[in-house]
């Protein structure tokens, strides 16, 4: 008799890709009558996206001037360049907000790097760190607690944070976007999560006591 068929070993799930706030789906009507140069159309977009813009801004520059810079400048770039985004019409596939996330991460990063602040990183010392790939603690639902947390830790570490936990990007997407290698963004993500965690506990056990006593 034939031998009984192994059953395939069942690899690991993906984790799961945490969905952009930049993820509207944009009318391809409005997008016509914005490139057609409607300002109302461009209007409406702005107003769609100022805010994931500078939520973006902010958590990789840590600073609401920079970020406002940030904001000002994507949004005049895209304004300039909306006849230059073809998505699906050209096969590319890319849906407009990522189009225009990526020019968020562009312009946010690129100051980070006239700042010269990644020196200022957490050293990723050991190059085969293991990625940590959890996400961060309860206590990140508080808007208020995650900004304050995320604003002592060094901009290349929260950018890698940001991007990694909150946009989806992959270790090898970031280092591409950082000009750095994937190690370098796996060993932030790790390292930074955990000073995350930490720097949230005191907000973790406040939030604890207060349900207790609720």
């Amino acid at each position: 008799m034939p031998p009984e068929s192994q059953p395939t070993p069942l690899s690991p799930p993906e984790p799961t890709r945490p969905l952009s706030s930049f993820a509207i789906d944009v009318p391809e009507t409005l997008l016509a009558r914005a490139r057609a140069g409607e300002g109302s159309a461009f209007e409406q977009i702005y107003r769609w996206f100022e805010r994931p813009v500078f939520t973006l801004a902010m958590r990789i520059a840590g600073d609401r001037e920079e970020a406002t810079e940030v904001l000002q400048e994507t949004m005049l770039k895209v304004l300039t360049r909306i006849g230059d985004f073809r998505g699906h019409r050209d096969g590319s596939g890319t849906p407009f907000w990522g189009w225009l996330r990526q020019i968020a991460v562009n312009e946010a990063l690129m100051r980070l790097r006239s700042q010269r602040r990644h020196e200022h990183s957490v050293e990723a010392q050991d190059e085969h760190l293991a990625d940590d790939r959890s996400p961060p603690p309860p206590a990140a639902a508080d808007a208020a607690a995650l900004g304050r947390a995320l604003a002592q830790l060094p901009p290349a570490t929260r950018s890698v944070l940001w991007l990694y936990h909150a946009e989806g990007y992959t270790h090898e997407e970031i280092a591409a976007l950082m000009e750095r290698t994937p190690s370098f963004s796996k060993s932030q993500l790790a390292r930074g999560g955990r000073r995350l965690r930490q720097l949230l506990e005191p907000d973790m056990q406040r939030n604890a006591l207060e349900q207790a006593h609720a």
